[in-house]
């Protein structure tokens, strides 16, 4: 969540360290959450553990793609395209519209 990627590299080297575990308020695994926040070196760290799930929703029905496109994390989302058209079951929205919506010119070029 806060890009502390020294902790996390510790934490990734253990076998006990589950990376899909989710918080249990709002169901934001740790990839959701720095991607949510912009922290590519923490993204590019759990994508490269491979067994992390880039496409596991939180309670709101919010991929990390979708999270990182409503906040204009382009490089982030450059990690985690593999389907911008999903769309979140709560709302509908795909994260081509949420970023066309929070106004994120470059995220949109990404997506498209």
């Amino acid at each position: 969540m806060n890009g502390h990627e020294d902790a996390v590299r510790i934490l990734l080297e253990r076998d006990d360290v589950n990376p899909n575990t989710a918080d249990t308020e709002y169901g934001q695994t740790p990839l959701s959450l720095a991607a949510m926040n912009g922290h590519e070196g923490v993204v590019r760290m759990l994508l490269e553990r491979k067994d992390p799930n880039p496409n596991k929703a939180d309670k709101r029905s919010q991929t990390p793609l979708s999270r990182a496109a409503e906040n204009g994390h382009e490089g982030v989302v450059g990690m985690l395209l593999v389907n911008p058209n999903t769309a979140d079951t709560e709302h509908g929205q795909t994260p081509l519209s949420l970023a066309a919506m929070n106004g994120h010119e470059e995220v949109v070029k990404v997506l498209l």
